[in-house]
């Protein structure tokens, strides 16, 4: 058979750069022995992600068959452009972090008391002081309405099934919460697809057997969500909802999980005590936002910076978990 043509180095270097430590640039390039070892070891705890992101930028990447990227020639200035603009400009706004809080006081005009005219100290009665109302406070909008304004609101849809399948997200779901459950044996994954039935990116699950948990998508994604493709041997359930029905931050939990944070800057102590990849990703719907808080394999132990809210918190872990704030 004749070899496909060369692969490109536009999307290779996105890959690398956006989905990198998920693998995805080296199966583009059809390296697929070193993209599972990248995937299971999360970019090889984000230095292999680097040095492939490098290798791209310089020109040295070759795909499987040893050719070089096409378009590197042309493209090359600028994606060193934007690649260095984007770091610059993540390392200002990461490093900034803070809300302003203003107190409204209120000015209640008490009513003067009528006295009648010349009162003798026999005359003089004494009036209690009409009692005040409080002043109303401006509201305060909820987390849930910030996550509708930014990332759009859509009617809930459940999807129940057997095996594999294609499930359609429902009108207007950009981005969204996929609440899944699987009771098979084998390989369990949930694939977002675009209109031409490729994929986004964005591989939600990704398991062996039974699973039950929650992840988002839509926030990092290469393209626009059109279906869900799903590999199933048994019975499995997919529920699609706005990111405002995203449970409130817990404090612990077990598997993969959303939840919407509404507080200030803080610290995370987060424990897990799986054997899987164990990832923390804060999403406040900032531009050039990376946002990964913990990633790490097996037992982890440790605290991180986190970003005031109000934000998007997805957990990825195949065990038990705890979230404590400082």
């Amino acid at each position: 058979m004749a070899p496909g043509a060369p692969k490109s180095f536009v999307v290779t270097w996105l890959f690398a750069w956006f989905l990198g430590y998920l693998g995805v640039d080296r199966f583009y390039l059809g390296k697929v022995g070193t993209g599972l070892l990248k995937l299971v070891t999360c970019g090889g705890a984000g230095i292999w992600f680097l040095v492939d992101l490098v290798l791209v930028l310089a020109g040295a990447q070759r795909d499987k068959a040893g050719r070089p990227l096409a378009g590197y020639d042309e493209h090359k200035k600028v994606a060193w452009i934007v690649t260095g603009v984007a770091v610059a400009l993540g390392a200002v706004f990461g490093g900034t972090a803070g809300a302003l809080q203003g107190d409204v006081d209120a000015v209640v005009e008490q009513p003067a008391a009528n006295a009648p005219a010349d009162p003798t100290p026999e005359e003089v009665v004494e009036e209690e002081p009409a009692e005040e109302e409080p002043a109303e406070e401006p509201e305060t909008p909820t987390v849930q309405a910030w996550a509708d304004e930014t990332f759009g609101a859509f009617e809930p849809a459940t999807t129940t099934g057997s095996g594999d399948s294609v499930v359609p997200l429902p009108s207007g779901a950009s981005v969204g919460i996929v609440t899944a459950s699987h009771e098979g044996q084998a390989n369990f994954a949930v694939n977002v697809l675009d209109a031409a039935n490729q994929s986004t990116g964005e591989l939600l699950v990704n398991t062996i057997g039974a699973y039950s948990g929650t992840t988002v998508f839509g926030l990092r994604a290469l393209g626009e969500g059109v279906t869900l493709q799903v590999t199933a041997d048994g019975p499995w359930s997919i529920t699609v909802s706005p990111v405002s029905a995203a449970a409130p931050l817990a404090a612990s939990g077990s598997g993969d999980a959303v939840m919407l944070y509404e507080g200030g800057a803080a610290t995370l102590t987060a424990t897990h005590a799986g054997d899987g990849n164990f990832a923390v990703v804060e999403d406040t719907g900032a531009m050039l936002e990376f946002g990964l808080l913990v990633n790490e394999i097996g037992a982890y132990e440790g605290t991180v910076p986190m970003s005031a809210g109000p934000s998007v918190l997805s957990v990825t872990a195949n065990g038990a978990w705890t979230l404590t704030l400082g």
